[in-house]
């Protein structure tokens, strides 16, 4: 199965709305990139995606990247330096704990998309919406290799 087939058009769907409703919350930016496999370590794999899809150039540096490598069932949350200095240093434990609940059930996509939300109901603390917010990156699932 391609990676881009994981989710169904439906899912692809929900987890996009969740990217767009957590960015109305705050001036923050998510991002999901899907792949199916992750040689070696998982923060890396996912540094190496924050870096392609360009997610260190937004303004506030407060770009977060959702990674799923789907084959290898490994995950990880990536929030860029300006949200890493004003957050604590568990400030993605309670919402990879939440995602990993729905991996564990089989629903990625509700998993996925709670965590988004989740995220920018967290942001909004640091980093609230701004009435001359751009969205400075796409919304749309990124997809890696099988």
């Amino acid at each position: 199965m391609a990676v881009a087939d994981f989710f169904s058009e439906v899912e692809k769907k929900q987890i996009t709305d969740a990217i767009k409703t957590a960015e109305l919350n705050t001036s923050g930016e998510v991002r999901v990139h899907v792949e199916g496999r992750c040689k070696g370590d998982v923060l890396d794999c996912a540094a190496y995606w924050f870096e392609q899809l360009k997610m260190h150039k937004t303004a506030a540096r407060n770009g977060v990247l959702f990674y799923l490598a789907v084959t290898d069932r490994k995950f990880a949350i990536l929030g860029d330096a300006g949200i890493n200095a004003k957050v604590s240093e568990n400030f993605w434990g309670n919402i990879k704990e939440h995602m990993l609940d729905r991996f564990k059930e089989g629903r990625f996509a509700d998993g996925l998309s709670e965590g988004i939300l989740m995220a920018g109901e967290q942001l909004k603390t640091h980093f609230p919406y701004q009435d001359d917010d751009v969205n400075e990156l796409s919304d749309e699932i990124s997809f890696g290799k099988n």
